[in-house]
């Protein structure tokens, strides 16, 4: 009989060797059956009311929630002393992380202008605004890993986004409603100024923090042992939320698709994505990096937290489900582009 321990870790071990695959299929099991994702969103647990703001419990952000006390869980608290050394590099790659998102955005935002559809430009704009709002995406520090990057680095890029998301985020979205239009823009101000400080901070911050602070408590024996279950719950919270969010907008994209638009936005989309790796690794080569940094800084500021993006569009833009569609494809084209470079620059130099 196969030990338990054993089979969690070869399942684990599967889904993460296919996981971009796994996640494509998920969303086309959305576009054809989006019953039950839709189900999964429309659960209500109750509310509180917290510091004059309702706050709805719901299976999403609970779900989201779990994932980033995990990711907190798995933080060492010790790698991150290793920081003090490199304050510059830190600093810049947050300022990257921020800048070349938002400038790429404003930039598409005056050619887009010559787009026959403008409904279809302020589905692109707003969605992309959810992407360059949202912290550096835990994910980067497995990338990093895998790539013999700085895990310190990694670490740091996505604790200082996270924590900084509440300055961060509005001032992303409230940048992005100025070239915006009508509702879109009213949305995105309205979500900067009121929503998105309660959201990221009891959803985001707050599981975070709790997760570093298990990891502080806990034995690393014990954390050992857990690793294993804990990525497997993981891949099965991750591959939820991406179903249910996917349920508000690809069946109508997939039934009625408009061709031109979802090529255009997947031009978009990729030349975003190159365009935050590229700035990974421009930092890389002004401060005269080793490779290690090189790799957690070109995979910090190509990947972002879409799954929190996603949540939060999915309650707070319910009304306008295709902006949806810019996340879920950076999503995937996030993960094939961090796989080209690994193979590109770092797998070919630890072959040679």
């Amino acid at each position: 009989m196969i030990p338990a321990k054993h089979w969690v870790e070869t399942l684990t071990h599967t889904i993460h060797r296919y996981f971009i695959w796994i996640i494509i299929t998920s969303y086309f099991i959305a576009a054809l059956l989006p019953e039950f994702g839709l189900w999964i969103r429309e659960v209500e647990l109750g509310s509180i009311v917290l510091f004059q703001n309702k706050i709805d419990f719901s299976l999403p952000p609970l779900m989201l929630s779990l994932l980033l006390f995990n990711s907190g869980l798995g933080v060492k608290t010790k790698e991150l002393t290793q920081l003090v050394h490199k304050p510059l590099l830190l600093l810049s790659g947050l300022s990257g992380n921020v800048v070349t998102p938002l400038a790429f955005i404003i930039g598409i935002s005056f050619i887009m202008k010559f787009w026959h559809n403008p409904e279809e430009v302020q589905h692109i704009l707003v969605g992309l605004a959810l992407v360059a709002s949202m912290p550096i995406a835990g994910a980067s520090t497995a990338w990093a890993q895998n790539a013999n990057g700085n895990l310190a680095l990694s670490l740091g890029l996505v604790l200082l986004t996270t924590l900084l998301s509440p300055l961060l985020t509005p001032l992303v979205l409230h940048a992005v409603g100025f070239v915006t239009t009508g509702d879109y823009s009213e949305d995105l101000h309205e979500i900067a100024s009121d929503g998105v400080i309660t959201f990221l901070g009891i959803w985001v911050i707050l599981p975070s923090l709790l997760g570093i602070l298990a990891h502080y408590l806990s034995r690393e024996s014990h954390l050992a042992k857990a690793k294993s279950p804990i990525k497997l719950i993981n891949y099965g919270i991750l591959l939820l939320l991406n179903y249910s969010n996917a349920s508000l907008s690809l069946p109508k994209a997939l039934s009625q698709p408009d061709i031109d638009f979802l090529a255009i936005m997947l031009v978009i989309v990729v030349a975003l994505c190159l365009a935050t790796f590229a700035t990974g690794y421009l930092l890389a080569q002004v401060f005269r990096t080793n490779r290690k940094d090189m790799a957690s800084l070109m995979f910090g500021l190509g990947m972002n937290n879409n799954g929190t993006g996603l949540v939060l569009v999915s309650i707070a833009l319910a009304d306008h489900p295709q902006v949806m569609l810019p996340i879920i494809l950076y999503n995937l084209v996030q993960h094939l582009i961090a796989s080209f470079v690994d193979f590109a620059l770092f797998q070919r130099s630890r072959l040679g």
